[in-house]
């Protein structure tokens, strides 16, 4: 029986030593999770026996039980790694239908050729759906999370419709006669200032809309436009303090007056007036406006920030554009991708839209030690680990996801060398408990 003993303690002392081994290996392994061997001692007795004199019969190992402390994060260059900084697991699948979902602490993710995000093994990692413009999340529940996708486009272009401008034309400056100086854009004498803003037609290409003022009277100003270059009409819609278009040198310009000077109704200086219309349907002078095939376009012209609350003004002070929008997108290539502490995705593109492509969906279990271990540091669930629980990252329960990171092994090189030579005495004293009964064993054989 003594043999049997030593030779359990043998095993166990292997066994304790594999398990440091491991650990030891995988010091540098993003998001391993260290193990450690865990012992019992075998005990069998009978009524026959007596328990008072009885002897254990050795040790077995009971579990190699991993140990889900936190690892600490590294940081990196790369927007797509992540790091889970408290509870919680990445889902993810090895297909895009698949619903066989294995999870990780490791979020060192790229995108694939078709821009989904994946591990280094190819698996897809899974998120909740959410609206693109406010990135509201429709749903946390795991059965409805998809593989995330982050495409380098941002879809299909936008004419511009509506131009947004507030500005100060200068009082202090002298009226140009018309009749003696008729506007030209060309000649800088012919206009007081001037600015442009860049508008897109329905192909997403870029084209210069500029537009010139010029004071003609003590609270009288003209308003002039050009589309690339060439003249076009800036005709007023419905009946507001802008008058009629006036034509001058082949331009018509809108008349814009500042009644506000000495009226009780308006501040001194300020003014409301209708939006002007560039019809850029038809040609111009030199030809058509739009010759590339894009659709006929119309574009208003509003005297006034988006929220209606800034208007043009005119005080004595130089002339200045407070706001000057467009509604028009051309189309966008991804520029950057910005994930949150609770794992929403933005990307931002170059024409400057914004959209949110989906939620990292978060994942723990009731008993993570009851995960079965798969390699590649993943686990599947098992009966002794529960459901999986799915919910938004950085609330209740669940860890907050940090970007542009990675967690460590949590494995203490320190503690585990100290293990290993722990281990190796074991070992040698269980070594050496079997050779003590072999001598015994050998000087009984040869009594004679």
């Amino acid at each position: 029986m003594s043999f049997n003993i030593a030779l359990s303690g043998i095993n166990a002392s292997q066994k304790d030593l594999d398990t440091t081994a491991n650990n030891i290996s995988n010091v540098k392994t993003t998001g391993f999770k260290q193990s450690r061997a865990e012992f019992a001692d075998v005990y069998a007795s009978s009524i026959f026996n007596a328990g008072n004199t009885k002897v254990g019969d050795g040790v077995l190992t009971s579990s190699v039980a991993q140990q889900f402390s936190q690892g600490t994060l590294e940081f990196t260059d790369n927007s797509l790694d992540m790091a889970i900084s408290g509870n919680g697991f990445f889902a993810t699948t090895d297909g895009l239908g698949s619903r066989d979902l294995t999870y990780t602490r490791s979020g060192a993710f790229k995108l694939n050729d078709d821009k989904f995000i994946v591990d280094n093994q190819g698996n897809y990692l899974q998120g909740y759906q959410v609206d693109r413009n406010s990135g509201a999340t429709t749903s946390t529940s795991l059965a409805t999370t998809q593989p995330i996708r982050i495409p380098d486009v941002a879809g299909a272009p936008q004419s511009t419709n509506n131009i947004y401008t507030a500005f100060n034309v200068d009082a202090r400056l002298t009226p140009i006669d018309g009749t003696a100086t008729p506007f030209d854009p060309n000649t800088a004498t012919t206009y007081h200032s001037s600015t442009s803003a860049t508008v897109y037609d329905s192909l997403g290409e870029s084209h210069v809309l500029s537009t010139y003022y010029v004071k003609r009277g003590q609270n009288d100003w003209d308003v002039y436009a050009t589309f690339d270059g060439q003249e076009i009409d800036l005709a007023p819609t419905g009946s507001g303090t802008a008058s009629a278009t006036n034509s001058v040198n082949g331009f018509s310009g809108m008349n814009v007056q500042f009644l506000g000077n000495g009226e009780p109704d308006l501040p001194a200086g300020q003014t409301t007036f209708d939006p002007g219309t560039l019809d850029l349907a038809g040609a111009g002078p030199s030809g058509p406006y739009l010759d590339n095939g894009a659709d006929p376009q119309t574009i208003q012209f509003n005297f006034q920030d988006q929220t209606g609350t800034t208007t043009p003004t005119q005080f004595a002070s130089d002339f200045e554009v407070t706001t000057l929008d467009q509604d028009g997108t051309t189309v966008g290539r991804l520029t950057n991708v910005d994930i949150g502490k609770d794992g929403l995705i933005a990307a931002t593109y170059s024409n400057g839209d914004v959209q949110y492509l989906g939620q990292v969906s978060v994942v723990r279990f009731a008993n993570e030690q009851g995960l079965t271990q798969i390699g590649g540091t993943k686990w599947r669930q098992s009966i002794d680990s529960g459901e999986p629980l799915a919910g938004e990252a950085n609330s209740g329960t669940f860890g907050a996801i940090e970007a542009s990171a990675l967690e460590n092994s949590n494995v203490n090189l320190t503690k585990e060398l100290v293990d290993l030579i722990t281990a190796q005495r074991n070992f040698q004293a269980n070594s050496r408990s079997l050779e003590v009964n072999n001598t015994i064993n050998q000087a009984i054989l040869q009594i004679r």
